[in-house]
C-alpha cells in the first residue's frame, strides 16, 4: 500500500473506530464554533487535541496572551500527529499538528489541509534516538532484518527515518519490508524495550532523557545522524477555514511564533515552570514530571516559518519511494507564510 492509499484508509479508519478510547468522535460535518471576537464571521474558540503532560506552542501562547482574543477548547488527548491532523481533515478540530512527511501524505490523498506554521524541529538537543539494550547483538542496519522496531506511530516521521536509515546501509525494498514495525504509544516505548517485547524502541525528547538516566540502553542511530538540524512538523488548518476567517488565522499563527520566540529566548527553567503552572490550572489530572526534561521545540526559523525544504526533503524521499511521481505534488501546495509576521516581505 502506498504512503497517499494509507492516508486514505487512515482517514476511513478515524471514522469507523468510534468508541475507542483514542478516536476522533464525530466524523461528519461540523459547523465552525461561533463567535465574532475579531469581527465579522471571525470564530472565537480554536479546537484541538493534545498530548497528555505535555504543553504545546499554542496553549503556550493563549497562557502568556498572545493568542488574545482567541480562546482554545481542548477536545482530546492524541498520542499521534497523524491522529491530530485527521481530526483536522474531518472538522472535529480546528487546527492540529503532525511530521511534516504525514502533512504530505494527507494532501496527497486530497485531504483539505494546509500547513500555517512549524510545529516541532531536530537540532543538537531535541531528536529522536532509534535505542537497543545494552547487551543487544544489533549494531547496524543489516541487523534489524527480521526484528521489531518500536514506535509512536506508523506513517510518520520515525517511519520515515527508519527507511532511510535502512536504504542508506543498502538494504533492498524486500529486506527493508521484513523489518516489523510496531505502534507503541511513546510512554510506553523504554518499557517495551527493556521487558523485550520490542527490539528496537524510538526515544525522544522527555521520553528519551528519562530512559537515559536509567541506563542499559545503546543508540544504534538518530534522524539527527542523518539529516542535521531539521524543521520537522507543522501545524494544519482546513483549507475552507482559513479561506474563511483569515484574521482568525493571522491571530493563530502569529501567537504561536511570539510563543516559539518567547521560548527561545527565555530561561530553560523559566519555561518548564511556566509549563508546571499551565498543567496545573487546565486540571486534566496528568503527570507533569517529565517536565524537568523538556530540551526546546527544535525549530530552527524565527516564529517557526516553513521553509520550502521543510516539506521538498520528504517529497523527494517518497517519490524516490515510489510513492509520489515527480511533480505530483509542489511544497508551495502545501504549506503558506501569508500568515506569519516573522516571515521575510516578498
Amino acid at each position: 500500500m502506498s504512503f497517499a492509499e494509507g492516508a486514505k484508509r487512515a482517514l476511513s479508519i478515524a471514522c469507523l473506530a468510534l468508541g475507542l478510547p483514542w478516536a476522533v468522535l464525530g466524523c461528519k460535518e461540523k459547523a465552525a464554533p461561533a463567535g465574532g471576537a475579531l469581527g465579522g464571521n471571525e470564530p472565537s474558540v480554536l479546537r484541538y487535541q493534545a498530548s497528555p503532560g505535555a504543553v504545546i506552542a499554542p496553549e503556550l501562547a493563549e497562557d502568556l496572551g498572545f493568542l488574545a482574543p482567541l480562546r482554545l477548547q481542548f477536545v482530546s488527548s492524541t498520542t499521534s500527529g497523524p491522529q491530530s491532523i485527521q481530526a483536522v481533515a474531518t472538522n472535529d478540530t480546528d487546527f492540529g499538528g503532525a511530521f511534516n512527511g504525514a502533512v504530505l501524505k494527507l494532501v496527497a490523498a486530497k485531504a483539505p489541509i494546509r500547513a500555517v506554521v512549524s510545529l516541532y524541529g531536530v537540532d543538537a538537543e531535541t531528536w529522536n534516538g532509534f535505542y537497543v539494550a545494552e547487551d543487544s547483538p544489533i549494531r547496524s542496519a543489516r541487523d534489524l532484518i527480521g526484528k521489531k522496531v518500536a514506535m509512536n506511530t506508523l506513517g510518520a516521521h520515525h517511519e520515515f527515518v527508519l527507511k532511510e536509515y535502512l536504504s542508506r546501509a543498502g538494504l533492498s525494498a524486500p529486506q527493508i519490508a521484513q523489518v516489523m514495525l510496531v505502534a507503541i504509544p511513546p510512554a510506553n516505548g523504554e518499557q517495551a524495550l527493556r521487558q523485550h517485547q520490542t527490539d528496537v524502541t524510538v526515544l525522544g525528547g522527555i521520553f528519551r532523557d528519562r530512559a537515559l538516566e536509567r541506563g542499559g540502553l545503546r543508540l544504534l542511530f538518530s534522524d539527527h545522524d542523518l539529516f542535521g538540524a531539521f524543521t520537522a512538523g507543522s501545524y494544519v488548518m482546513r483549507s475552507d477555514f482559513i479561506a474563511q476567517h483569515s484574521k482568525t488565522v493571522a491571530t493563530f499563527v502569529a501567537g504561536v511564533g511570539k510563543a516559539l520566540e518567547w521560548a527561545r529566548s527565555t530561561p530553560r527553567e523559566q519555561v518548564i515552570e511556566r509549563f508546571r503552572a499551565i498543567i496545573a490550572k487546565r486540571q486534566r489530572n496528568e503527570d507533569a514530571s517529565l517536565l524537568k526534561y523538556w530540551q526546546g521545540f527544535g525549530i530552527e526559523t524565527k516564529g517557526g516559518v516553513i521553509q520550502r525544504s521543510d516539506f521538498q526533503l520528504w517529497i523527494d524521499w517518497m517519490v524516490r519511494a515510489g510513492d509520489l511521481h515527480p511533480g505530483q505534488l509542489e511544497p508551495s501546495r502545501v504549506y503558506t507564510n501569508q500568515f506569519n509576521p516573522f516571515a521575510p516581505a516578498g
